[in-house]
């Protein structure tokens, strides 16, 4: 009897067949850097047939969508819960940034897709909101710093555009580096002391 129970209990907390092909896609990227990912190869490593991926996902365009909705949702809730906290200018740009790298680091598949990588050959529609999801992250910095200039909390000399695009350079330039090191190189390594450079040369720091 209790075998039975357990039995159940294992399907009730089984993860939803989508979840688990997507699991299985941003494992396959991750182990398989530089290669493309097929149906084919995707359904053998979920241990289903390439038709019963299809009545989960219309498309393979709508698998790769999944894990970018998944990217958005983690990166943007935590960069809300960051800007909740009491914090310098300087130290938001520092938290949000080092928090990407963080992601990427802990889910290196997935770093494939935020760099497009994975993507190329792929619809065109999922290049462009990994565009935009790179947009909104600039966006959001170009607003701590021009309330930061307001406040008065930051010198009035710094240029905004010019600092958060050398800011978003460094960070897509080490999650490059991450990539091509097949995932050998951590994001983060050194990451403070590049961030103290940074912000004393972009007028962020405070000392």
């Amino acid at each position: 009897m209790n075998g039975l129970l357990n039995a159940k209990a294992a399907v009730v907390n089984r993860p939803p067949r989508s979840q688990l092909i997507l699991e299985a896609l941003a494992h396959e990227l991750e182990t398989k850097p530089g290669q493309r990912i097929t149906t084919a190869g995707l359904a053998r490593a979920v241990g289903v047939s390439e038709a019963a991926l299809y009545r989960h996902f219309p498309s393979k365009a709508k698998m790769f969508e999944g894990l970018i909705v998944f990217i958005e949702d983690s990166v943007f809730s935590l960069i809300n819960k960051i800007l909740e906290e009491p914090a310098s200018p300087a130290q938001h740009c520092e938290k949000i940034l080092g928090m990407v790298l963080g992601f990427a680091e802990k889910n290196p598949g997935m770093t494939r897709i935020m760099l497009g990588d994975a993507l190329i050959g792929e619809n065109e529609r999922l290049r462009l909101r990994i565009s935009q999801f790179y947009d909104r992250i600039e966006t959001q910095l170009k607003q701590i710093l021009r309330e930061g200039k307001l406040s008065g909390a930051l010198s009035g000399d710094i240029r905004v555009q010019v600092v958060v695009n050398m800011l978003m350079a460094v960070v897509e330039g080490r999650l490059n580096q991450f990539v091509r090191s097949g995932f050998t190189r951590s994001p983060m390594d050194k990451w403070s002391e590049q961030w103290q450079m940074l912000a004393a040369c972009s007028l962020l720091s405070t000392s």
